[in-house]
This record gives structure tokens, C-alpha cells and sequence, in this order.
């Protein structure tokens, strides 16, 4: 019993050489899942385990990323905890990456259990990233923007466009998409990307050739860049009764999509304050400027949109709770596809206290291998 009364949690009953097997979901098995699942139907499943998530916001442990930053980019490591699980990823911003043929974005992260430390699921987070980041988005637009939203500008063609703009083609039914980004040739990418969407859902896509020609009668606006910088992307000039920002660039220290101005003009929805006045298009508002957490507007604490004049914004700069959620819908559906391997990640030990016998073991294996290959 503890001091208080209460029972001690029960651990696992131990037994003989216990062996710690961690499935493990690689980059390649990763891709192959989405595509054997499909990635509207990925992308619907994992709306609904945010949302389940967010439902049971106060039973998280949560804290803001821990990040190292550099001149080329930053680093970052995201926890959260509940009783059960525990989740991090592992996660890079590098803009300059492209110059050297690797993604501006990479990571990795696991799932843990709180009772033991046993690590459960180690996976790829890349492309996995790129999906709740987008389903995120799409179910934060379903409570902030208009219902009738049916055009989309999407300004940063780079490699987290597509899952933004599928997302909102499948969940909030956009119907046309306005494009613009500095490297045409992304442009031209992302639309070559949507054409099978295009084809069965009747989609229509366009280029533009500025910032401002794309935001021209968009009912939402999505940037999503990558430039590690205090950048003016969006100016209020751009905005119109009753537009949904949805603001996914600006996501470290010193990095910023929008100008101070719309967030003036805006309702702005945050997804945890203390980490998104550090890193959010908030960074540029005074400590009192206010924002509702997204949060309470699912929970129905809080108004999310209350008028079609309304602008609404979601200063998205990604939160550990999101990677939990995503984590667990990729094991569970690698594990329903039998796409996952196995992974020795922690020894089996005979003595739990005995760490150096794994040495004395692989020496004797070693030796009795040499002695072999010798009588061979």
C-alpha cells in the first residue's frame, strides 16, 4: 500500500527471461500502407482519433517541444504522456535540406508504455507527419471555417501541400484550388500530384502568379512555407469578410507567415497557448492578446466560428498530442495490414540486474562462431 491507503498500480507479473518485442513501421512500409489503405481514408481515420484525443485534452501531460536551433534550421523533441501511453517524435526543420537532395522535414518518434518504459511501436514520422498535420488542419476548418467553403488558396507547394490539399477536398469539400508558391516548378508538381482527384471528384486547380491573384476569392487560405524567417506571406490587404487562415508555416522562434495586422482582424484558435506564443504567428502579439484554445471548441466550451462575416484564424505550429494520435492510428493499421516487423530494441536479460552478461554472452557467441568457421 502507498502512505495514503490507496493500492499501489499493478505491474506486469514477471516472468521467465521476459523479452521486450517493439513493432517498428518503416519509411517504405509506411508509404505502402498508405497507399494499400488509401490516403483520404488515413487521412479520415486520423481526424477522428484527434478528435477523440483532444475530447480528453486534461488527462495529457503536456509541455512544449524541446528545440536546438541552429543557423540552417531546428531540431526539436515533442512528448506528451497520459496515465497509459507514452509518445515523442523526434522531428527537423531544415529548409536548406533540399539542396542536398533530403527532405526539409524528417523524423521518427515511439509509443511507450508508462508502466514499464517498454517501448511498444517505433515508426516513421515523416510521411506521417505530413497527414496529421493535415488532418489537423481539416478538423480545425471544420469548426472554424464556413460551412459553404468551396476554394482553397494554397500558398507553399512544397512537400506537406498535397496532404493539405486532400484533406480539404475529402473532409470540408473544396471543390477549387488556387495556387502559388516562389518555385513555380512546385506549383506544376502539385497540381500533377492531384490529377487523379481532379478526374473523379471534378476539382478544378489554377496557378497563379502571385500571392494576391491566389487569395482572390478564396473562402480559406493555407500557407504552408518552409523559409526559416520572419516573413510577410499574408498581409491584411489580402483578407475578406468571413476567410479561414489556415497558418501552418510559421512553426519555430523567429519564423512567421503573416503580419501582425491579421492577426488584429482575426479570431485566432491556438492548439497549446504556451508553445504557440513561442513559435506561432502569435510570437509577434503582446502576452495579453487573446486566443482560444482549439481544445475547448471541440469540447464545446468555447465559440469557434459565430458569424459568416467572421475571419477566423488557426495559428497551427503542431503539438505532441497530434503525433500521439497519428502514432496510434499507424500501428493500428500497419498491425491490420500486417505490415509491421519486429525490433530487439531492448536485451533479454536472464538477470534484470545483470546488464553485463549480455557482453560475457555475445563474447562466448563470438567465440564459439570463430571456433567454427576455424574447424570449417
Amino acid at each position: 500500500m502507498q502512505p495514503d491507503g490507496e493500492p499501489m498500480t499493478a505491474l506486469p507479473t514477471r516472468l521467465h527471461q521476459p523479452q521486450v518485442q517493439t513493432d517498428f513501421l518503416s519509411a517504405s512500409d509506411a508509404a505502402r500502407l498508405v497507399v494499400r489503405v488509401g490516403v483520404l481514408e488515413c487521412l479520415r481515420q486520423m481526424v477522428v482519433a484527434l478528435q477523440a484525443d483532444y475530447a480528453r485534452w486534461n488527462d495529457f501531460d503536456k509541455t512544449a517541444r524541446t528545440a536546438a536551433h541552429s543557423a540552417s534550421g531546428v531540431i526539436e523533441l515533442m512528448p506528451v504522456a497520459d496515465d497509459q501511453d507514452y509518445a515523442f517524435k523526434y522531428v527537423n526543420g531544415h529548409p536548406i535540406n533540399t539542396q542536398y537532395g533530403l527532405p526539409t522535414v524528417m523524423a521518427f518518434g515511439a509509443l511507450a508504455d508508462v508502466a514499464t518504459g517498454a517501448p511498444r511501436f517505433v515508426s516513421e514520422l515523416t510521411l506521417t507527419t505530413a497527414l496529421r498535420t493535415a488532418a489537423t488542419s481539416a478538423m480545425a476548418a471544420l469548426k472554424l471555417a464556413r460551412p459553404d467553403s468551396r476554394c482553397m488558396a494554397l500558398i507553399g507547394n512544397g512537400a506537406q501541400s498535397e496532404f493539405q490539399a486532400l484533406a480539404f477536398i475529402d473532409l470540408l469539400g473544396v471543390r477549387r484550388l488556387q495556387l502559388f508558391d516562389v518555385d513555380r516548378a512546385a506549383s506544376e508538381k502539385l497540381q500533377r500530384n492531384l490529377a487523379p482527384w481532379v478526374t473523379e471528384l471534378g476539382v478544378e486547380v489554377h496557378i497563379a502568379g502571385s500571392v494576391q491573384a491566389a487569395v482572390q476569392g478564396a473562402d480559406i487560405v493555407t500557407t504552408v512555407t518552409a523559409d526559416k524567417r520572419n516573413a510577410v506571406v499574408l498581409d491584411a490587404s489580402v483578407l475578406a469578410p468571413g476567410m479561414h487562415l489556415n497558418a501552418v508555416g510559421g512553426d519555430c522562434p523567429g519564423k512567421t507567415e503573416l503580419s501582425a495586422e491579421v492577426l488584429e482582424r482575426s479570431s485566432v484558435f491556438v492548439e497549446y497557448e504556451p508553445q504557440t506564443r513561442l513559435e506561432g504567428e502569435l510570437q509577434q502579439m503582446p502576452a495579453d492578446f487573446a486566443v482560444t484554445e482549439l481544445w475547448r471548441v471541440l469540447a464545446g466550451q468555447a465559440a469557434g466560428r459565430v458569424s459568416d462575416q467572421q475571419i477566423t484564424l488557426f495559428d497551427s505550429v503542431g503539438f505532441a498530442l497530434e503525433d500521439y494520435s497519428a502514432l496510434r492510428t499507424m500501428h493500428a493499421l500497419g498491425r491490420e495490414a500486417g505490415l509491421l516487423s519486429r525490433i530487439e530494441l531492448v536485451p533479454t536479460l536472464a538477470d534484470p540486474k545483470d546488464l553485463f552478461a549480455l557482453l560475457k554472452a555475445q563474447a562466448a557467441a563470438d567465440q564459439a562462431e570463430s571456433a567454427w568457421k576455424q574447424v570449417a
